[in-house]
């Protein structure tokens, strides 16, 4: 078994705070790539809107998800260790490699199941397990600024 990634939040608080350090990296991304494409600040203004930001700070956090990789009977074995997790298996079961990645303070694991093209897996499965796991709760209570900064109101 393999690991990729290294964020493997334990809470949900660790998850947001881990959310919320990527906006300020995924505003100077979409900057950097708005002048890279020649962007005058007339263009950028129009174009540049939270919504892009925030899609860039989406994929930032995602890509970082600590994905495990491994056979399937290694995917079973985990899941049996972890009966408590409610598993959300994407693709088919009668493949031989598995991608999954577990939030233990949601008791939630969701896998995608692949034979041959494992980039492709572990990015599925990395946007899949945000928007399961993480995009809800993140939504839950924030309110967004502009350029897709947010604020969390508690």
């Amino acid at each position: 078994m393999e690991i990729l990634g290294t964020l493997a939040p334990e809470s949900e608080r660790e998850a947001r705070e881990a959310f919320e350090a990527s906006g300020p990296t995924a505003q100077q991304i979409v900057r950097e790539t708005a002048g890279a494409m020649s962007f005058d600040r007339e263009e950028y203004q129009e174009r540049v809107t939270g919504e892009v930001v925030e899609t860039a700070r989406n994929v930032l956090f995602a890509e970082r998800l600590a994905v495990h990789v491994g056979a399937h009977e290694e995917f079973d074995a985990w899941t049996d260790d972890h009966p408590a997790y409610e598993v959300t298996q994407l693709g088919s079961p009668n493949v031989e490699r598995v991608v999954w990645h577990a939030a233990p303070f949601a008791d939630v694991v969701v896998a995608a199941t692949f034979q041959n093209e494992r980039d492709a897996a572990v990015g599925t499965l990395r946007r899949q397990a945000f928007s399961r796991i993480y995009r809800p709760r993140f939504e839950d209570g924030d309110s967004k600024t502009e350029h897709g900064e947010t604020k969390h109101e508690d």
